[in-house]
């Protein structure tokens, strides 16, 4: 995603407040029987998209599978808790308290696209960022797990 897109349009979204229109960026600003709201971060590296990229896909899952604490303070401004709320393991989430991914599976913390799983190459999609969360730490853990091994 493109950090600078999504930090601008946060702020124009939140001029509409003069229209009685009351927006929250909140992970789940309703609390109740409900996924809440994320902020799905795709990622991959030239390698990935290449033949035989699906490898590179499943050792950055793996890196980050090392490390689940670490990415979850950093997916969201309060250090997990308010993806607490939101990652319940219901509803099309993946507990926080647990690591997973699958291929076209909704309910994991880390979905591979069954596209990506047929071409064996393409890019990976990480669940667990909440709605609130600074695009631009989430991509510094990122990038320090799967590219610098920190």
């Amino acid at each position: 995603f493109d950090g600078c897109v999504f930090v601008l349009s946060s702020g124009i979204n939140a001029e509409y407040g003069e229209f009685n229109v009351v927006i929250s960026f909140d992970p789940k600003p309703i609390p109740g029987d409900w996924n809440g709201a994320g902020c799905h971060t795709n990622i991959s590296t030239e390698a990935m998209r290449q033949d035989g990229g699906y490898d590179k896909i499943i050792e950055a899952i793996k890196l980050m599978e090392k490390k689940p604490l670490e990415h979850i303070m950093e997916y969201d401004p309060t250090g997990g808790d308010d993806n607490r709320r939101r990652l319940t393991g219901q509803h099309e989430t993946a507990s926080i308290d647990e690591f997973s991914y699958g291929v076209a599976h909704r309910g994991a913390s880390i979905r591979i696209p069954r596209q990506v799983d047929n071409d064996k190459k393409g890019y990976f999609e990480d669940r667990r960022p909440s709605s609130n969360a600074d695009p631009y730490s989430v991509t510094n853990r990122i990038v320090m797990t799967i590219c610098l091994g920190e």
